[in-house]
């Protein structure tokens, strides 16, 4: 198990090497974080973004899969390693924006929802630009 302060609510918190990131106990029970909440935080995070026209799988298996099961988390990778969060997502940017500064206000979302959210500091959010989109001209 490991355990690791939380700046802001000056408690400490832990974590196993299973599903579960976050463990707060209260007074009333425990709190768990999965992996898959954040991914749901990251994922809308990045669809409110400016110049971001949708999410992208990051392999043929993830994309079947997700078309299957219509999970929300797809072309989002969270990891958590010990006091690391890092945070990996596969975009698909509107054609005819800047690349780099579509990419760096997505990252720049994404790391300010799930720390306002969650309450986890992010060490890394890597984004991963999969394709261009042009949209309707209508």
């Amino acid at each position: 198990m490991l355990i690791w302060k939380d700046a802001r609510s000056k408690r400490l918190c832990a974590t196993n090497k299973d599903n579960r990131m976050g463990k707060e106990t209260t007074n009333l029970g425990s709190i768990n974080i999965s992996p898959t909440a954040i991914a749901s935080i990251v994922y809308q995070a990045a669809l409110q973004s400016y110049g971001i026209v949708g999410l992208a799988p990051k392999n043929l298996a993830e994309g079947i899969t997700s078309t299957i099961t219509g999970e929300p988390s797809r072309g989002v990778n969270v990891r958590f390693d010990g006091d690391k969060l890092d945070i990996d997502i596969f975009i698909i940017i509107e054609f005819g924006t800047r690349i780099s500064s579509v990419s760096e206000s997505v990252a720049n979302a994404i790391r300010y929802q799930v720390e306002k959210t969650v309450g986890l500091k992010v060490h890394e959010v890597n984004v991963h630009v999969q394709g261009l989109r042009i949209s309707n001209k209508d």
